[in-house]
């Protein structure tokens, strides 16, 4: 008797939550391209120069996952859930459905996936940042970018007009705390939602670009130019140690206090003195990448929700004020930080085209 032959095997087919997901994350391709490309400019850097010490990359991985992979995850699972029971009464199975359907769990893996790789986008510019003074031999512009910023402000160094009316302990507490814990949140809050959320599918490519232009070309590119400590290093960068001495006296009130702009001041002169790597380290002051972000954030909200452009622009106010009452920058450094991200929002809105906003539909998260 002949035996039958067994009859093929087709391979099964990708599910469709696994076939979105790589979709999702091919469509990442040029950012994953950009990333890379960064991170091999920055390591060329830091060989040519003999400064492979200066290479921050490991110090972002356990705080990169436990924000992107944990924390912020974990926040929107429960924000999906809470809308849902809040929006919804008769149709929450169906809403549920839809939160959590394939198109929002490729959405939210393959933006985790994308933040996770900006690991080495993160360590690339704390590495580029750390050996900045070494290519110039130090900190060569801030005489001059202080006297410009007095000139603009008729002959007064600008700190002096905020102290003249803003110079007590809850301020300061305040403005540390916005500037240090709230920033941060609204800043890689915003980048998450963009990354990760089907809602925001129509800016995804342009926004996260736009995010790391503002890093590179502020950042990296124009504060290696016009490279400068800012006024809470002035004294030792120029030897005038009187010029501030006021206004970081004020400061140091509150180098014991959680936030303090003083207690992180101090810990970035001494791993820059010491010529070490560390969580955030690296000086320059022109231009602003705190305001920078802030500004980028508000360009998208002033073109998505136009009514809230004006709260948007004045956190960006705000945020340039903050920079110069706690002696971290000049005024110049945010208004210049706002004029090349400008350039930047309304180039790169021309290449990629502005953004089609698809209509809400009446059952979605």
């Amino acid at each position: 008797m002949n035996a039958r032959p067994f009859p093929a095997i087709a391979p099964a087919p990708q599910s469709r939550p696994a076939a979105a997901v790589i979709a999702a994350v091919r469509a990442d391709a040029p950012l994953y391209l950009a990333i890379a490309s960064y991170t091999i400019a920055g390591l060329l850097l830091l060989s040519t120069l003999g400064a492979a010490d200066q290479a921050a990359y490991a110090i972002y991985v356990a705080r990169w996952a436990t924000l992107f992979l944990i924390l912020m995850p974990a926040v929107a699972v429960l924000v999906d859930g809470a809308l849902v029971i809040h929006r919804f009464d008769r149709r929450r199975g169906l809403a549920l459905r839809r939160t959590f359907s394939a198109e929002r769990v490729a959405a939210l893996l393959a933006g985790m996936a994308l933040l996770m790789a900006m690991v080495l986008f993160q360590g690339t510019f704390t590495s580029i940042k750390n050996v900045l003074p070494l290519m110039h031999g130090g900190f060569p512009q801030d005489g001059i970018q202080a006297d410009i910023d007095r000139w603009l402000h008729f002959g007064t160094d600008p700190w002096r007009w905020l102290y003249s009316f803003a110079a007590t302990d809850l301020v300061r507490m305040a403005v540390e705390w916005n500037y240090n814990v709230a920033w941060f949140a609204l800043v890689y809050g915003a980048l998450f939602f963009v990354a990760t959320s089907p809602a925001a599918r129509a800016v995804r490519m342009r926004y996260i670009f736009m995010f790391m232009l503002v890093w590179v070309v502020c950042g990296n590119l124009l504060a290696g130019v016009f490279l400068s400590a800012g006024p809470a290093f002035y004294g030792f960068v120029t030897g005038d140690g009187a010029r501030f001495a006021e206004q970081l006296a004020f400061l140091q009130r509150g180098l014991d206090q959680e936030h303090s702009a003083a207690a992180y001041q101090q810990y970035l002169w001494s791993l820059h003195a010491d010529g070490l790597s560390g969580f955030g380290s690296g000086i320059s002051a022109f231009p602003s990448v705190h305001v920078g972000l802030a500004a980028m954030n508000a360009f998208f909200v002033s073109e998505r929700w136009p009514r809230l452009a004006l709260a948007a622009w004045g956190y960006v106010a705000l945020i340039v004020a903050s920079s110069v009452y706690l002696a971290w920058h000049y005024a110049i450094d945010g208004y210049v930080s706002i004029a090349v991200v400008a350039l930047m929002h309304f180039t790169l809105r021309r290449l990629l085209g502005p953004a089609r906003w698809r209509r809400s539909r009446a059952v979605t998260a």
